[in-house]
């Protein structure tokens, strides 16, 4: 069955790019609402949906946008909560136009989701099924979906900063893997990269307690890295929290090499593009329990939240 919150949920904080404070409220929706995000601060057509048709190519986020302009960057953090923690219907209020970054990962807003609780809703859930391989590569980035009957996650990257290197990583997101795995993983960046993104207008709100900094083989921000592989967990934050802009839990293999927002984004409009390649299913009880957010517990939730 498809879920929602149990009751509100609010974070604060800036956002990483703007550097402009932003508040934000989770409401409980009702069943087929999806997720929807709501700018406060705007006073007309202040609603914009977070599916991939409304996703517009912008530098290192997630930028949504309506017909009418209205945006919301960098919901790939928000997102990722939402899917692992198993929440298909949300109205996301936010005062600003950028999502705060809080510590770089999403394991505050799964903290917040847990505590507020999911409530489980009459009307069934529908999945999306992959049937068939979709590719998309851009520069030397690739993504793939092929079909499975859960959702799993790859990644490969490859760095010349020896403090992130050449990490790859595959899990099976079922059974609470996001929440144990990769939830706590941050955002990252090199120093040599830092005063380009900010000549341009991005990463203002960037400090080290909430990116990860390297600087050749030396990882600059306070307290080291949570996991050894932190990046790559990163990057697969990223991409389940970008997948979940398909409209519904999908069903299949995501295999991304040196993929971002963009390209992941590339590979839901080609997904969508071909109707031999996918298909609308209702979630009986086992697929349900092969869900992100089947099954998660307190105890999967890493310290650091």
């Amino acid at each position: 069955m498809q879920t929602t919150l149990d009751t509100i949920v609010a974070f604060e904080g800036k956002g990483l790019h703007t550097g402009a404070f932003a508040s934000v409220v989770v409401r409980p929706a009702p069943a087929d609402h999806g997720i929807v995000f709501r700018r406060t601060d705007v006073t007309d057509h202040a609603d914009v949906s977070a599916l991939w048709s409304n996703v517009i190519v912008s530098p290192l986020n997630t930028r949504i946008e309506n017909a009418a302009g209205t945006k919301v960057s960098t919901i790939e953090h928000i997102m990722a909560a939402l899917a692992g923690c198993g929440i298909h219907n949300a109205l996301i209020e936010v005062s600003g136009p950028e999502v705060p970054i809080l510590d770089g990962s999403a394991a505050e807003f799964v903290e917040g989701f847990m505590r507020a609780g999911v409530r489980t809703m009459s009307a069934p859930l529908r999945v999306i099924e992959v049937l068939k391989p979709v590719t998309v590569t851009v520069g030397g980035a690739t993504a793939t979906l092929t079909p499975a009957d859960t959702l799993h996650i790859e990644f490969e990257i490859d760095f010349a900063d020896r403090a992130i290197g050449h990490q790859e990583k595959h899990l099976n997101m079922s059974n609470g893997a996001f929440v144990r795995e990769l939830c706590d993983s941050r955002t990252f960046c090199r120093s040599s990269d830092v005063d380009a993104m900010r000549a341009q207008g991005l990463a203002l709100g960037g400090t080290l307690e909430n990116a990860v900094v390297v600087d050749g083989a030396e990882v600059l921000s306070p307290g080291g890295l949570r996991h050894r592989d932190e990046a790559v967990r990163h990057k697969m934050l990223d991409a389940l929290g970008d997948l979940y802009t398909a409209g519904a839990p999908i069903l299949g293999r995501y295999t991304g090499q040196k993929a971002g927002h963009a390209v992941t984004n590339a590979l839901l409009r080609a997904l969508f593009d071909d109707p031999d390649a996918w298909g609308w299913a209702v979630a009986d009880a086992a697929t349900a329990a092969r869900l992100p957010g089947a099954g998660i517990r307190w105890s999967d939730l890493p310290a650091v939240a």
